[in-house]
């Protein structure tokens, strides 16, 4: 086995490891809200990884559990936003090639001078980096109000659905999570583009 397969296994245990010690720590909550934070600004945590086993052991604190993991990660919004609102001119190319590719940027950046609010609430459903529409929002001085707010509905989309599912389907829920994400992904893409499109009709 090579050291490239090995890498993925490794990210894998630690965050079971990780996951294991947060369901039975007095320090869960805090715990979860640095893991979001983390994921939004630039370590890419699969937080589904540790939010799902988390919802699943404390059944009465779904909705508690979605809420810290929604504050954390508009923490990391807010710092990502004004990284790119005030740095960025310094320190934007090295950022964006942590996370990114220059081109992908550029292309992100025009998507967002021309539909900033949408574009950004599909990014929390769309395979493209997070990181990358927080430092485009910053750097073409969007409206912070509206990125957070885009951002709010997004991940609370993405977070309190989890909480549905594991309501649901209890603990099946991680296995019904892999095996669906990539369809749901596409459903709910596809409603925020139909809404979109029909908000650019209606306007």
């Amino acid at each position: 086995m090579t050291d490239d397969t090995k890498r993925p296994a490794r990210g894998l245990t630690r965050i079971k490891t990780l996951t294991m010690r947060l369901i039975y720590s007095r320090h869960a909550y805090w715990g979860l809200g640095i893991a979001s934070f983390l994921e939004s600004i630039l370590i890419p945590i699969p937080l589904e990884a540790v939010l799902i086993p988390l919802m699943q052991a404390r059944r009465s604190q779904i909705f508690l559990l979605s809420t810290i993991a929604l504050i954390g990660c508009l923490a990391g919004a807010t710092v990502g936003y004004f990284v790119g609102y005030f740095v960025f001119d310094a320190i934007g190319q090295q950022l964006v090639e942590m996370v990114s590719t220059p081109e992908q940027f550029e292309n992100v950046r025009m998507r967002m001078e021309q539909d900033g609010f949408w574009f950004i609430l599909s990014v929390g459903v769309i395979p493209i980096p997070f990181q990358i529409a927080m430092l485009a929002a910053g750097a073409t001085s969007y409206s912070f109000f509206l990125f957070m707010l885009a951002s709010a509905l997004s991940r609370a989309l993405r977070y309190y659905g989890l909480g549905l599912l594991v309501y649901i389907a209890g603990n099946q829920a991680q296995a019904l999570f892999e095996r669906h994400k990539v369809a749901a992904a596409i459903i709910v893409t596809v409603v925020v583009l139909v809404i979109w499109g029909g908000s650019i009709l209606s306007g």
